[in-house]
């Protein structure tokens, strides 16, 4: 089978997590792509600072011998793009050699996918990173799930998860962090493959099993 990366010449150098600062937002479904470059930071001992001239927090690590940088935007969803851009273009990383961590509406809660290019998908983070970048960039994208029936989708994204759906999301970002040596060693297939086929439980039954957690408190 061919590679879906085929022209993918350059290695992972930049690590973007999407989300909104301040604590009112921090654990809510829309701060996944902080959620994982923490959990990154954190199993590579690498702690962020404020660095007001790229407008975010910014972390050094170091992975099997990689140099990476971890980028958490401080400037809100809807202008992550500039802090990208700022940081992306001090350090001289093409916008191929960016990964961006971000929520998926489109995915089922526990899934993550590993994909290049392509449009925003109505994600504003994603939007004005495009805006800045191109379409050039690889994304980390973590199954959020739709809403049930008419709830507002911005009300959904600005809340915080069940704890069930919440576990599921954080196993999501532990399969990320643990593929990343891979990732950055080129072996996109491999990732792929690995985080690919992760199983998902069902809403249904997850939302069963919270339930059952609940009666049995």
């Amino acid at each position: 089978m061919p590679s879906l990366f085929p022209r993918m010449a350059a290695s992972i150098q930049l690590v973007v997590g999407l989300g909104n600062p301040g604590a009112d937002y921090v654990m809510t479904r829309h701060n996944v792509g902080w959620w994982f470059v923490d959990a990154l930071a954190r199993a590579h001992g690498g702690g962020f600072s404020h660095e007001r001239k790229f407008g975010g927090d910014v972390c050094r690590i170091n992975i099997g011998g990689h140099d990476l940088r971890l980028l958490k935007p401080t400037t809100f969803m809807n202008r992550s793009g500039q802090a990208v851009k700022a940081l992306s273009a001090y350090l001289k990383v093409p916008p191929e050699a960016v990964l961006v961590a971000h929520d998926d509406l489109d995915l089922p809660f526990g899934t993550v996918r590993l994909k290049r290019g392509g449009g925003s998908g109505g994600h504003n983070g994603l939007k004005d990173t495009i805006a800045h970048l191109g379409e050039g960039f690889v994304r980390l994208r973590f199954g959020i799930a739709h809403p049930d029936g008419s709830r507002d989708v911005i009300d959904y994204v600005l809340e915080r998860a069940s704890p069930a759906e919440e576990s599921a999301i954080m196993e999501s970002v532990g399969a990320a962090v643990a593929v990343m040596p891979d990732l950055l060693a080129g072996q996109f297939d491999k990732v792929m493959q690995s985080l690919h086929s992760r199983g998902v439980i069902p809403r249904n039954q997850r939302k069963q099993k919270e339930d059952d957690a609940a009666k049995g408190a």
